[in-house]
């Protein structure tokens, strides 16, 4: 591939389905999954209108493995997350400092920069089935989720239960707050702050239970 001007890709050797997917992030970033077509992408990669249709049987098939390059973009933002929480305090730190508040405050972040992103990911993940081009991602990404958990309860740093449900309750928590973020019902400017203050109370608990 060849730059554009502009910064845009246009496709001249190699692999043109990697060339379409970069086409169609573009357009994603740009205007969102619905300006993402077949013949948009095929005229900003440079080549005929028919030519996704070799390596894509639809624009439903283009968006899963649009779907499926966010979902490997976010993987490495969240490894990021969790990496410069280990760097500051390798222990783990307490509950505000946790991986976990790490890797919810990464996915509001995520969300916050990339909100047509955030919007394709919740239209193909969070749905009653997960389609299968994406599933072993998407499973990869729940096992690697629930072990951060499992560590930080055997550390001490998370209290004893099921990880699954603890993590699903994280899972809802994130998920709503950056679906506020992207709405405009949290304003921008205060979206990452709140979202810490709000994650540091998950993590603290909110019941006022007796002393024993």
């Amino acid at each position: 591939m060849t730059e554009r001007p502009g910064g845009r890709s246009s496709y001249h050797h190699g692999s043109l389905p990697e060339a379409l997917v970069a086409a169609a992030f573009e357009l994603l970033d740009e205007y969102g999954q619905e300006k993402v077509s077949m013949r948009e992408v095929a005229r900003r990669a440079g080549v005929s209108a028919g030519a996704p249709f070799r390596h894509f049987a639809d624009r439903q098939a283009l968006l899963t493995a649009l779907a499926d390059r966010v979902l490997a973009d976010f993987a490495r933002c969240q490894e990021a997350e969790v990496a410069a929480v280990a760097a500051v305090d390798p222990a783990g730190g307490s509950a505000g400092g946790s991986v976990m508040r790490a890797v919810g405050l990464g996915f509001v972040r995520y969300a916050l920069h990339h909100p047509h992103r955030f919007d394709l990911v919740r239209s193909r993940v969070f749905v009653a089935s997960r389609e299968p081009e994406l599933r072993d991602q998407l499973d990869g990404m729940d096992r690697a989720f629930t072990g951060l958990i499992v560590a930080d309860q055997e550390a001490g740093r998370l209290r004893p239960g099921d990880p699954g449900l603890m993590g699903l309750a994280g899972q809802a928590l994130v998920f709503g707050l950056a679906q506020m973020i992207v709405d405009g019902y949290l304003p921008e400017e205060e979206a990452e702050d709140l979202a810490g203050k709000v994650l540091d109370t998950f993590g603290q608990g909110i019941a006022n239970l007796p002393s024993q």
